[in-house]
């Protein structure tokens, strides 16, 4: 049997996995086992990542799992249509369960019962499911930096009779993410403090202590395996901080399913905060990973970088921005910045109707320095 494996669905995720495999290595010594690593293809392209981890000797061994969304199953379709009562809608939701985690089976490319610990971000997608299905007891992790906060998708997810879902989840009958499952045993959290509705399964592993654990020759190592393109990034910086002007750096978000208003909003975005005490600002670029929009067509001459590198990245190449500007994206594990702005609902509301975006919660406009 194999001692742990991490499923990852973002560049994000194997980051955290590697933070958490440094620290684990360093606290058992040179005689640890490595995890082996498990990349999810269904919502993201990984590109060379899994060579680059595989090379990075952090992991025993990196593979590709083609897990499928459930829409991609035709005779799941019926199972999620509204019958009008809450008791056939509770039994389709019984049989959706179960028969997820039977067609996911063929695209599982480990056996996880071979594992003694599995650590799983974003168990809201298939594989959750699976395991629940195969009774199989895992670990969840928080997707993205304290995001319960700003959405809790369990109850978001399964609103209306949460209480009687949640119950059911907790007895094996149906599924619920974020530590509902029976089969979850816990659910690493950033900062149990921020969230409105924390359950006893939550235990806080602060993401913090795991960075200021880092060694010099770590974050080379964790910068190697992120940046393909590691050179042509510090010749950008240095192209940046050549010219004496302020360093901008915007971070996207596919927001606005419309990409002419989304290329609006961010051109707005630079208009408004790239100029910092009133001197124009050299823009830096940092699209996210599931942001489609050509961000080198729309803003030519503007410095865009890799879209699929987790921005705390950005820490260890010696960059120093005057000016971090975000929507939605909480900018606080940027370290290497002076201010840092998220303009929230209010900045939204000028794109879109509210109603699109009035689940997003503790989303009002603030500046840190």
């Amino acid at each position: 049997m194999k001692d742990r494996v991490y499923v990852c669905h973002t560049f994000y995720h194997v980051y955290i996995a590697a933070l958490k495999e440094l620290g684990l290595q360093k606290s058992e010594g040179p005689e640890s086992s490595k995890a082996d690593l498990v990349l999810s293809s269904m919502s993201n392209n990984f590109g060379d990542l899994q060579k680059r981890a595989a090379e990075s000797g952090l992991f025993a061994d990196v593979f590709r799992m083609d897990e499928k969304d459930w829409t991609f199953f035709p005779k799941l379709r019926p199972l999620k249509e509204n019958t009008g009562s809450l008791f056939r809608n509770m039994k389709n939701r019984v049989r959706f369960c179960r028969l997820l985690g039977d067609l996911e089976e063929p695209y599982m490319p480990v056996d996880f019962r071979q594992y003694k610990d599995i650590y799983v971000f974003c168990d809201s997608d298939p594989i959750g499911y699976y395991l629940a299905s195969r009774h199989i007891r895992y670990h969840a992790v928080e997707d993205g930096l304290d995001c319960l906060r700003y959405r809790d998708t369990a109850r978001e997810d399964n609103a209306g009779h949460f209480g009687l879902k949640a119950w059911l989840a907790g007895m094996g009958v149906i599924f619920i993410q974020n530590g509902y499952s029976r089969y979850c045993i816990d659910m690493e959290v950033n900062d149990l403090s921020v969230l409105d509705h924390p359950i006893a399964k939550m235990k806080e592993v602060p993401r913090q202590a795991l960075v200021d654990a880092l060694t010099p020759e770590d974050k080379k190592v964790l910068t190697r395996m992120f940046i393909a393109n590691e050179a042509e990034l510090k010749d950008t910086l240095g192209r940046a901080k050549e010219t004496g002007k302020p360093l901008v750096l915007i971070l996207t978000e596919p927001l606005c399913k419309d990409l002419r208003v989304r290329a609006k909003l961010f051109a707005d975005m630079i208009g408004e905060y790239g100029t910092v005490n009133g001197v124009p600002g050299e823009v830096v670029i940092k699209p996210h990973p599931r942001d489609v929009l050509d961000y080198r067509k729309e803003f030519p001459g503007r410095l865009v970088l890799d879209a699929h590198f987790p921005m705390e990245i950005l820490n260890f190449t010696g960059a120093v921005f005057d000016r971090v500007v975000t929507v939605y994206t909480v900018p606080s594990s940027i370290k290497c910045a002076r201010e840092k702005i998220y303009l929230g609902n209010a900045f939204m509301d000028r794109y879109e109707d509210k109603s699109a975006h009035a689940h997003v919660t503790h989303a009002e406009a603030k500046t840190t320095r």
